[in-house]
């Protein structure tokens, strides 16, 4: 396996490890999929749609998002939010990302 192609995996592998907490983090007001995708690209966190829907699906099932159908204008957009038990789980993730992030930072630094 070449260098290059055992950097992609490895980035992948921490890409599923932080993309929960990017999409949850974007959902403190609600979003419709194409929404939450440009604002995540945008934040520099790109994600496929064919890993984005399922993924809202999945959090939803698991009562961490509530989602509403609206036909205001333009085409019928279903729309997702965290919900209480998503916003209490957004706050754990946050502190766990940022202990993980300041321990990653010290073993980093060079001596």
């Amino acid at each position: 396996m070449g260098n290059a192609e055992t950097f992609e995996k490895l980035e992948l592998e921490l890409r599923r490890g932080v993309v929960v907490l990017a999409v949850l983090s974007q959902l403190r007001a609600p979003r419709y999929g194409y929404e939450l995708r440009q604002a995540l690209v945008n934040k520099g966190m790109p994600i496929e749609e064919g890993t984005l829907y399922p993924l809202l699906r999945r959090l939803e099932a698991q009562g961490l998002l509530k989602s509403e159908w609206k036909i205001d204008e333009g085409p019928p957009r279903r729309y997702y939010a965290l919900n209480a038990s998503g916003r209490s789980l957004l706050r754990k993730l946050t502190e766990s990302w940022q202990g993980m992030n300041d321990a990653i930072e010290l073993l980093l630094k060079e001596d």
